[in-house]
């Protein structure tokens, strides 16, 4: 049988962890650029809270569905069709898929934004008790954000059938258009609405369409543009759905934990809801930069091993992950540790936001960072399941950090109030990592290879060089309020230019080389 496999050799997957890590950094640097813009013009008030409710709930679903569930279950089923079945097998599989999910989400927005209220009070209860201004505002908002969820999960399936063919940076960069759009709309949309938030709820609507458009061409080009068919009978598309449901919690679970931050801080005082949110997005630089490109770009790689049976292959692929994980999370957990406040400043600290915003988004900042590592360590473990299909462990380890995050929640959100949540977020994803890891260990799955050792040896010099240079050249946060932003800029552009430059002196000093890195 004629299969559909690639002629020429597949790109290392340091080359395509570089090249999705690069193009994701694009996207995280104008995510970055897009909520200081976002900062500058509503700041940490009411309709910011508003706001970041109505987006946070489609953009949950989107990670919690598209990007998470979906593409955990969709790629190994669409790669083993790729290794095992010839190429019209591949193309009536993608054409099912997309009818399929493309009817159910057309009936699930229709549901969602007929029943805004409801959902907006579930998802901020706070808001519906105590704030019926804020609550009814986050309501129109909400019913112009939820479309979203059917576009970008659209979006994540085109990108899903790009990865599988090894075109990773179209995926990648794809984000940088909803970036784009919600700077345009807060700077020339805004003063067109009253409230003027209004503006941002409809810029997230316009970069759902422009998303999934710019992919189209790319999957013309390999002739797999989906012809959509219902295929709700089809036998790939029931064994998709059939990993998808416990995949929407195993692959998710830090997610639910962030939103569940989301939902108990609708009751603390007003702003807590954007501390949260600002603090999160800079811990997500790193996440969504290396954790998630690391852990896209192995899961087509190990569901073919999984497929042509190569344990060795599997194993020495998740090793390797795992150590280029350590290698770069640990170093940007210490930096947001040292750095949150001057982070917060520089980036943030204008128009709008307050200096106790600064203060109260950096505690919450270094709770996230603490849990950094772990939450990078899930994305690689998870897949590591899904990609040998198995999506109920990982489910039944993610329920258990989902209870023990709520109990920590309560116990931590009276004395530590917005901190109390983040920190509670920290503790469940470690042990959701441990476990995860436990699980693979015990099933034989990961073996430990070669060098781990020398690996956390160099790692531990190389970061208390790192921490120890970056606390002797840090100015106080009280010194940062006072510079101009060209002065923030270039004291932040100094402090993290010449850390990672000794970070990587160390590691090298220490024995590390170019070939310790390469996985093929």
């Amino acid at each position: 049988m004629q299969t559909d496999k690639p002629k020429d050799r597949e790109a290392g997957l340091l080359r395509s962890s570089a090249v999705v890590g690069l193009m994701t950094m694009l996207s995280r640097i104008m995510g970055l650029a897009r909520d200081v813009v976002v900062a500058g013009y509503f700041g940490a008030g009411s309709s910011a809270d508003a706001f970041f409710v109505a987006f946070k709930i489609p953009n949950f679903l989107r990670r919690l569905f598209a990007e998470g569930a979906f593409a955990q279950a969709f790629v190994p089923v669409l790669s083993e069709y790729r290794t095992q079945r010839d190429l019209n097998a591949v193309k009536a599989l993608i054409d099912r898929v997309a009818g399929t999910l493309g009817g159910i989400l057309i009936m699930v927005t229709v549901v969602a934004v007929t029943a805004a209220p409801v959902i907006t009070a579930l998802f901020a209860p706070g808001f519906y008790l105590n704030d019926s201004q804020k609550f009814a505002l986050a309501v129109d908002m909400l019913r112009l954000t939820f479309p979203y969820l059917l576009l970008i999960s659209l979006t994540a399936f085109a990108g899903s059938i790009l990865n599988s063919y090894g075109r990773f940076a179209v995926p990648a960069v794809t984000p940088v258009f909803l970036n784009a759009s919600l700077i345009g709309a807060a700077i020339f949309l805004s003063p067109l609405f009253d409230p003027p938030v209004l503006a941002l709820a409809w810029g997230v609507m316009i970069a759902g369409v422009t998303q999934l458009i710019f992919q189209l061409p790319f999957l013309a080009r390999l002739a797999l543009l989906p012809r959509p068919i219902w295929g709700w009978g089809d036998e790939g598309v029931r064994r998709i759905m059939k990993l998808m449901l416990p995949a929407l919690f195993g692959v998710s679970v830090t997610q639910i934990s962030l939103l569940l931050d989301t939902v108990l801080a609708s009751f603390l005082q007003t702003g807590s809801v954007s501390w949260l949110y600002y603090s999160d997005r800079l811990s997500e630089l790193p996440l969504g930069v290396f954790g998630i490109a690391i852990a896209t770009v192995i899961l087509p790689s190990l569901s073919r091993k999984h497929a042509a049976q190569s344990p060795q292959a599997f194993s020495d692929t998740l090793n390797w992950a795992l150590q280029l994980v350590l290698l770069i999370g640990v170093p940007a957990a210490l930096a947001l540790l040292c750095l949150a406040e001057p982070l917060l400043i520089t980036l943030f600290h204008y128009g709008a936001m307050q200096e106790r915003d600064v203060w109260m988004a950096g505690m919450s900042l270094r709770a996230y960072a603490c849990g950094l590592v772990a939450f990078m360590l899930i994305k690689v473990l998870a897949t590591g399941y899904f990609s040998r299909q198995d999506t109920k462990t990982p489910v039944k380890i993610g329920l258990q950090a989902v209870a023990a995050n709520m109990a920590l929640n309560l116990l931590l959100i009276g004395p530590l109030q917005h901190v109390g949540l983040a920190a509670a977020t920290s503790l469940s994803a470690f042990l959701n990592a441990g476990l995860l890891l436990l699980g693979l260990r015990k099933l034989g799955i990961l073996t430990w290879s070669a060098g781990w050792g020398a690996h956390l040896l160099r790692l531990l010099l190389a970061n208390l060089a790192l921490a120890g240079w970056v606390l002797w050249q840090v100015a106080p946060a009280t010194e940062w309020f006072e510079m101009d932003v060209w002065q923030r800029v270039l004291n932040m552009t100094w402090l993290v230019g010449t850390g990672v430059l000794l970070y990587l002196l160390v590691l090298v000093t220490c024995g590390l080389r170019l070939h310790h890195l390469r996985q093929h």
